[in-house]
């Protein structure tokens, strides 16, 4: 008998779409703004019309094929798709200035890859690389090639960069300077200029960002999800939270909407408690979805000590006692990770399309959207 019921956020409450079009804002920015690579080709400004934030969202993510891809491989993350779509577009512009640049370039890609190695990197391009193109639809046959899921995806750059540049690296991976750079310009544009401080401890980079968090779309009428989350409260199942989203962007907008109170707040679990403990056990990292962390810590409680948490046994005794609800491949396998029950939603990037991977995957429950789920407690 199920006691406990997890929820995803992002195409479960909240459409995902924002997250959508800030990840491709943010490799836009990388590639343009001349704070980073400063690339010809478009013109870059921090506070875009709803028409360029469509074509920009069309273009980087070549009309959802690669954002389709990436989930398709277990990533769950937006920052990770930052990273790994803006470091793939970064190994062909080495490429590109390898034979002009042969030594900067092994230097670069040998070395931690922060705010001053890409503005070297713009300059070298600005003499030898004129005519690069990016080229964003590369990426998906690029990656396909190899079978690798999950975190695995972004070490697969480092052989990416040997197969194009021939240099052994490892610095591609979560725990690099690059991909905290990406994670940090994400926070810009979805949060902007004025909550961005209190996120990352520092202002916008790049001034003029309104952000996304109040421009949120819920997926389910937000009275009709609350009259459905008091009833689920009403029957005394524990409600929590395992979500990608860092605590600003969940508190801010669930609470807007009137159902952050209906929530456990001791199981309300985001990405700022998956960094943190990826801080304290750097060897455990990452700790990101489909890593069952958020939804084990959201079981067990906040006050429940990480180590404690990392080192819970799996699968769980009273799997069938749990629920976990989402709408992605990476909590299907969080949940299977746990031994736990799963239901999938219908609502996150691929819609209705998505039934037949998770009939595949033998979800225990397919539901149209999460209003759905009354029905399948009895």
């Amino acid at each position: 008998m199920i006691r406990t019921i997890l929820f995803d956020v992002d195409g479960v409450f909240l459409s995902e779409e924002r997250y959508f079009d800030a990840s491709a804002l943010t490799v836009w920015e990388l590639l343009h703004s001349g704070q980073y690579l400063g690339l010809s080709g478009d013109t870059f400004t921090p506070a875009p019309e709803e028409e360029v934030i469509r074509r920009v969202r069309r273009t980087v993510f070549a009309a959802d094929d690669v954002l389709n891809f990436i989930k398709s491989r277990g990533i769950n993350s937006n920052w990770d798709m930052v990273y790994l779509t803006f470091s793939y577009q970064l190994i062909r512009l080495c490429q590109a200035l390898q034979p002009h640049a042969a030594e900067e370039v092994r230097d670069l890609l040998t070395q931690q890859i922060d705010r001053t190695a890409l503005q070297r990197v713009r300059r070298l391009a600005e003499t030898h690389a004129s005519g690069f193109a990016i080229d964003y639809a590369a990426f998906t046959p690029d990656f396909a090639k190899s079978s690798l899921q999950k975190s695995e995806l972004l070490l697969y750059l480092n052989e990416i960069a040997r197969e194009r540049c021939g240099i052994e690296t490892s610095i591609f991976s979560r725990n690099s300077e690059l991909w905290t750079l990406c994670q940090e310009t994400f926070q810009e544009w979805y949060l902007g200029d004025e909550r961005i401080e209190a996120s990352i401890g520092r202002e916008s980079m790049q001034k003029g960002k309104k952000g996304f968090l109040k421009d949120e779309i819920p997926i389910v009428e937000p009275a009709k999800m609350r009259s459905i989350l008091t009833a689920l409260k009403e029957k005394g199942y524990i409600l929590g939270i395992g979500t990608g989203r860092p605590t600003i962007e969940t508190h801010v907008p669930l609470a807007e909407l009137g159902l952050l109170d209906l929530f456990d707040p001791n199981r309300v679990v985001t990405a700022s408690h998956v960094l943190q403990a990826e801080t304290a056990f750097p060897d455990k990292a990452p700790l990101a979805k489909p890593h069952p962390y958020c939804y084990v810590k959201g079981l067990l409680g906040l006050d429940r000590d990480d180590q404690e948490v990392l080192s819970y046994p799996l699968p769980i005794a009273n799997g069938e006692e749990v629920l976990i609800v989402g709408d992605s491949l990476a909590d299907l396998l969080a949940a299977r990770a746990i031994g736990c029950q799963f239901a999938a939603t219908l609502t996150g990037l691929s819609g209705q399309e998505a039934r037949a991977k998770f009939e595949a995957e033998q979800a225990d429950y397919i539901l149209n959207d999460v209003s759905e789920i009354l029905s399948i407690l009895g």
